[in-house]
């Protein structure tokens, strides 16, 4: 960040190149932890008195912004603030969040949409974001007062973010708002005024229009007019902002990578140390641009401050793998020891670390970088991200209040004052022997040990896949799995099962969500079986039409009810249980023809040797996947065909599976249909008493197999 041999200041930020524009704030401050945060930004949202622009990658109405027990006289909830400053001071409210893919259903707030449109003001505007490339999301988070004031960084409008800098590990007020508790969580967000709170407005305004394609109308700024949050105190004045973005070439909007390109300007500049907070690290242009700085003679120190582990058990078993390979290739170049990745621990006594959702970035205290980009792949050039970054003159005030933000955080994980960090850095010369002159108490930083387990790291694919750069394409997805010596042939295979699977999963959903729909309800299909009835080729009928339907991806459920409510619980369940083994393996069948090829090709060290496993313990495989299914039940089939599970097996082991389900359909809906048929005591009980023995048994079997599976999967890799 200086040149050492004039000690003028190098400017990094370039507007154009590794920013959109930079614009003058007035005030600067920075709220570490959604309890700083989410105050603020009610107080600023109370004093908006013409627009509030709220940009999102998750949203929940119930969140609750204030956490005291004060008797508060404006609304605490999200959702009721909107609607409280739209109806009291006819503000207009736009909220943006992404239309989130549906992996993450289960963790987001249902029917949002309905929530903020039709419970609020008509001034609320909601909308969900899903003007993206396939494979890219909208990850802005953004708040905008007036166009006076605007809020930029890590931080959603959401569940599970809200906590203090104490971190405490039991915190009664740390709820989300169905009342579950949830770990600690770190997070940062800037707050500017001035011309570049303008400029955000403008970002909002864009982002706006390219989702919903309406123009929303500049606020004219009154200069009487303050809605700064009381709460937060500026820690710089009259400072110039740099603002950049990442956004993804899509329907007429050009590829930007500003996100990119400042953080591969900052690295190389970087002269004594480089402090960063990230939630992920995986990103391959960073990778090479640390390298290349641990490699220069007298480089910077390094700290990388993340969680010890990412979210939930899906980013464990990729993001996580894909940073373990990235720290690896920092470590083989780090000969002079100038690197550090920390996770923060909270006591000694307990498993609990940090989540450390920050990104963040201070460069030898002379550029300061609060951001919505993680160090990913798809950071730099996929999802949408925004991130405000303020250079600083040594010996200036900025300068002096950058070190105070980066010295205070590091005392947070440390569990120690800023006068002992300040001391200790003056001692070593050194922020890295500063930091470790003060691990070892309660709350500490403690070094991050990234090694996965090889069978795990086997199953990954490479990162172009899981954390992508660029917009998927068919060809991306050939290339990676296919080799060149293996294609046409082996590409066919490819596109083969992709096709077959994709159209299972279209099926599926074209059940659910179209007007096929209609015909799934239990009278129309009850009474195209009743015209097979009176046949007597009724079973030789019956058995290959639920076949034929359960392989074309009709749920399954539904046809065994139909059958049991057609035919009695006794002849219905034993046509349905051969219906569904006859379907199964038909289904299989074409699993094998289409996909068994495609394996033996490509499959080398990584897939043949895990599908060959899978075939050692194939018939608890089958009734793992029957009993606890992870996908529909004509995919799972096609899936197993093209493994090394054995036909036998999968017989068997569905045979096996399908018993506690379909027994409990067949005696469940037996007992309601006699409850309504006669409406009696004995019958409600037995109702009542059947629904208790089914939930006793799937889930007791459901916690078993997985216990089993999870020991099979400990036993086989101590043997390896």
């Amino acid at each position: 960040m200086h040149d050492i041999t004039s000690g003028k200041h190098m400017s990094i930020l370039t507007p154009g190149k590794n920013c959109w524009q930079t614009a003058d704030a007035n005030r600067v401050a920075v709220a570490i932890d959604g309890e700083n945060y989410f105050r603020a930004v009610r107080e600023a949202i109370l004093s908006a008195r013409h627009s509030v622009f709220i940009l999102g990658w998750d949203l929940h109405s119930r969140l609750k912004l204030v956490q005291d027990q004060a008797d508060h006289k404006h609304p605490v909830k999200l959702a009721k603030l909107l609607d409280f400053v739209a109806r009291e001071h006819h503000v207009d409210v736009f909220v943006l969040t992404w239309n989130f893919a549906s992996i993450y259903t289960l963790e987001r707030e249902r029917r949002p949409s309905y929530v903020f449109n039709k419970q609020t003001h008509p001034r609320v505007h909601f909308h969900l974001d899903n003007q993206h490339p396939f494979g890219a999301s909208h990850h802005q988070k953004v708040v905008v007062v007036d166009d006076c004031i605007a809020f930029s960084g890590g931080f959603d409008l959401s569940k599970w973010r809200w906590d203090t800098r104490e971190h405490a590990i039991e915190d009664s007020r740390r709820q989300d708002p169905d009342g579950k508790t949830y770990p600690p969580y770190h997070d940062i967000q800037m707050l500017v005024d001035g011309d570049a709170a303008k400029v955000l407005g403008e970002l909002a305004r864009e982002r706006w229009h390219h989702a919903t394609g309406n123009d929303i109308t500049t606020v004219q700024r009154n200069s009487h007019y303050d809605p700064w949050p009381n709460s937060l105190t500026p820690l710089m004045r009259d400072v110039s902002v740099g603002i950049a973005r990442t956004q993804a070439e899509y329907r007429g909007q050009p590829s930007v990578q500003e996100v990119k390109q400042l953080y591969l300007d900052t690295i190389s500049a970087a002269q004594h140390f480089i402090y960063i907070e990230n939630q992920y690290l995986t990103a391959h242009v960073i990778q090479q641009a640390l390298v290349a700085s641990l490699q220069r003679e007298n480089g910077p120190e390094i700290i990388i401050v993340m969680p010890e582990k990412t979210g939930g058990w899906l980013e464990q078993h990729t993001m996580d793998v894909l940073r373990a390979r990235l720290v690896k290739k920092l470590q083989e170049a780090d000969h002079a020891s100038r690197l550090r990745i920390y996770y923060p621990k909270l006591a000694a006594d307990t498993d609990v670390s940090l989540m450390v959702h920050a990104k963040f970035m201070v460069v030898d205290d002379c550029l300061i970088r609060v951001a919505s980009s993680n160090l990913s792949n798809r950071s730099m050039g996929l999802d949408s991200e925004c991130d405000l970054a303020i250079e600083a003159e040594r010996g200036s005030e900025a300068h002096n209040a950058i070190q105070t933000i980066r010295r205070s955080l590091i005392c947070e994980h440390l569990g120690i004052r800023i006068e002992q960090l300040r001391d200790s850095e003056a001692e070593h010369h050194s922020l890295i022997r500063a930091i470790e002159s003060h691990q070892g108490g309660e709350r500490t930083l403690k070094h991050l040990h990234t090694e996965v387990d090889p069978e795990i790291d086997q199953l990954v694919p490479e990162s172009a896949l899981i954390d992508p750069e660029q917009p998927y394409h068919p060809n991306h997805l050939v290339n990676h799995f296919v080799p060149n010596k293996d294609k046409p042939p082996t590409a066919r295979h490819f596109l083969k099962v992709t096709l077959l699977l994709t159209t299972l999963l279209a099926l599926v959903a074209a059940w659910r969500w179209t007007p096929l729909g209609d015909w799934l309800n239990i009278d129309e299909m009850a009474r195209y079986i009743q015209l097979l009835h009176s046949q007597s080729m009724t079973p030789w009928l019956v058995i290959p039409v639920f076949a034929v339907a359960a392989t074309l991806a009709v749920p399954l459920t539904l046809l065994v009810i139909t059958a049991v409510l057609a035919f009695g619980s006794s002849l219905g369940f034993a046509y349905a249980l051969s219906g569904a083994l006859v379907s199964a393996v038909l289904s299989y069948w074409i699993g094998q023809w289409a996909g068994h090829g495609l394996l033996k090709r490509y499959s080398g060290n990584r897939l043949h040797r895990i599908s060959q496993k899978l075939s050692n313990r194939g018939v608890l495989t089958v009734i793992t996947m029957r009993i606890i299914p992870i996908a529909p039940f004509a995919v799972i089939n096609v899936v197993a065909g093209a493994s090394h599970i054995r036909l036998r097996d999968f017989v068997l082991g569905s045979f096996i599976g399908f018993l506690p389900g379909m027994v409990a359909i067949a005696l469940f809906t037996d007992s309601v249909l006699r409850s309504i048929q006669e409406p009696n005591q004995n019958n409600f009980i037995w109702l009542v008493f059947w629904l208790v023995m089914i939930v006793v048994v799937i889930f007791g079997l459901r916690k078993w197999l997985l216990n089993k599976s999870r020991q099979t999967s400990n036993d086989t890799n101590g043997g390896t």
